[in-house]
């Protein structure tokens, strides 16, 4: 029964993604398909019932099934997207001997826009801002942030290497190893920056930006943690966000946690941006493995430090309702003017 349900809900959708004419029809096939409660995902659930010696082969269908569809999501994806491209390069010309029409009031960028918000709340919760190099060596952007060559967590990031030494940094941690080789505790810093992984859809770029903060001190508590995000949040997105914590795993902190917050758009409901479910994943925190502060020079057992970083790109197109990230980049005057 179950493996008839997952043929017939294969055979569905791929009907539904051949007709879909726009991007959001694809979205909405998404989130009916892979969705918390999506055709797919009340199927997965249907497994406790299946007898145990055809789970494995069900397991596989299910895979399979999945594979497939979002195989051809993407897919479909890139023929709108290359369509509307072409549409747009057909029927839009400039003429650039058009004389000015004078001047007109700018705006900043919403990335901008969003780190000296950030940068704003934190400072005024005595956090100071720290930069460091774009191009980084192995051992401040994995080694000294408790990822030794060939360590299995590495394939989660894939990086720009120049070569085996050498890399374009893939996370701003690297300025925090950094600042605790030279600074004595306790301190609170913030690191706001560019980052670079080899990765490219509608919601990753190749260049993306970060903002990662450190507190090292004494007593430092997962509570503390708790109370310093629930401030920033509600600060950055209302007061009536909702904030969720859940269990993680990063290198560098033990126990890590992935902070949720209520979507700004529909406050919870359920709506496109938060795919339905009504909560936004946003970022990742812990406290900081003591074996990363004895790389550092710190004494773990007198100091403790929690860390937590998000993607500025995604709380840009959170707070303004972009609905992909290539818009940030694509330079478009349209998209600019609407930032004001």
């Amino acid at each position: 029964m179950l493996l008839d349900e997952l043929k017939s809900a294969q055979a569905q959708a791929e009907q539904d993604i051949v007709a879909a004419q726009s991007m959001k029809e694809i979205n909405e096939i998404r989130g009916k398909v892979f969705g918390k409660s999506g055709i797919l995902t009340s199927l997965s659930r249907g497994m406790r019932d299946v007898a145990p010696e055809e789970r494995p082969k069900v397991g596989a269908l299910i895979n399979e099934v999945r594979t497939a569809l979002e195989a051809a999501l993407e897919d479909k994806q890139t023929q709108l997207e290359q369509a509307e491209l072409n549409l747009k390069l057909e029927s839009e010309q400039i003429d650039i001997t058009e004389p000015a029409q004078g001047k007109c009031k700018g705006a900043l960028h919403p990335i901008p826009s969003v780190i000296d918000r950030l940068c704003d709340i934190c400072v005024e919760l005595g956090f100071s801002v720290v930069e460091g190099p774009e191009v980084e060596s192995d051992y401040y952007n994995f080694e000294a942030m408790n990822i030794p060559k060939n360590h299995p967590s590495r394939d989660m990031q894939d990086t720009f290497f120049i070569n085996d030494n050498i890399l374009l940094r893939s996370q701003t941690s690297a300025v925090q190893a950094r600042e605790m080789e030279v600074k004595k505790p306790p301190f609170k810093i913030i690191c706001p920056g560019k980052t670079y992984r080899n990765d490219s859809d509608s919601t990753h770029s190749p260049v993306f930006h970060q903002l990662e903060g450190l507190v090292i001190d004494e007593n430092v508590s997962m509570a503390d943690l708790k109370s310093m995000l629930t401030i920033i949040m509600k600060r950055l997105y209302g007061d009536d966000t909702v904030i969720r914590f859940r269990p993680s795993f990063f290198p560098f902190t033990e126990p890590s946690i992935e902070v949720d917050v209520s979507c700004p758009t529909c406050h919870g409901k359920g709506c496109s941006l938060c795919k339905g479910t009504g909560m936004l994943e946003l970022l990742g925190a812990g406290i900081v493995n003591p074996k990363v502060l004895e790389m550092s020079g710190i004494d773990s057992k007198k100091y403790r430090g929690f860390a937590f970083g998000f993607g500025l790109d995604r709380t840009a197109m959170i707070l303004n309702s972009i609905g992909n990230i290539k818009y940030l980049y694509k330079n478009d005057k349209r998209f600019l003017e609407q930032m004001k």
